[in-house]
């Protein structure tokens, strides 16, 4: 319920130890992912629309990426380099897709480590289409990383809380024996 006007509040069901208006200012704050911000964390303020538009929005762009890989390889047949570099060609973007795929799915569930990421930099930038594939997936269920931060939250939240009750209470007012 809101404090100020007595109306039920239009959020969800909110972690333990969280006040109407969020988590409280003490406490751990949930970390905002990419265009959803802290909404995954009561599923309110469009959601699901955000979800819907992710989905969306990262199909189409693995769509249009496509079609520029396409031309692409139809301007190397046209410079008739070939077939067997058009055959690496292929390969390597099928390769590299996937394995972006993989390290994006995966980055959903764990955090990535900061040096394989640096090292792996120009393979995602060129298996990008997998990267993107993977967002839409992860995107019909969740929002992309929703299930990593949520988890992470929830445990600081309740470290947290376990600190704070076991420090209740007036120290100088301990009965000493």
């Amino acid at each position: 319920m809101s404090a100020e006007t007595g109306t039920p509040s239009p959020k969800g069901p909110r972690p333990q130890g969280a006040s109407p208006d969020g988590p409280s200012p003490d406490g751990p704050h949930p970390e905002p992912l990419r265009f959803f911000g802290t909404t995954w964390l009561n599923h309110d303020s469009g959601y699901t629309a955000r979800r819907v538009a992710v989905a969306a929005g990262s199909l189409a762009a693995a769509v249009a990426s496509c079609l520029v890989l396409r031309l692409a390889y139809q301007g190397l047949q046209i410079a008739a380099i070939g077939g067997f570099v058009s055959l690496l060609m292929i390969v390597m973007f099928a390769v590299c897709s996937a394995m972006a795929f993989r390290h994006t799915w995966d980055g959903f569930t764990s955090r990535p480590d900061p040096d394989r990421q640096a090292s792996l930099r120009g393979l995602l930038s060129i298996g990008f289409v997998g990267s993107l594939l993977a967002y839409f997936l992860r995107s019909l269920t969740e929002a992309p990383g929703e299930k990593l931060h949520r988890a992470e939250y929830e445990s600081a939240r309740r470290q947290y809380d376990k600190r704070t009750t076991r420090r209740s209470g007036n120290p100088s007012r301990k009965r000493r024996a």
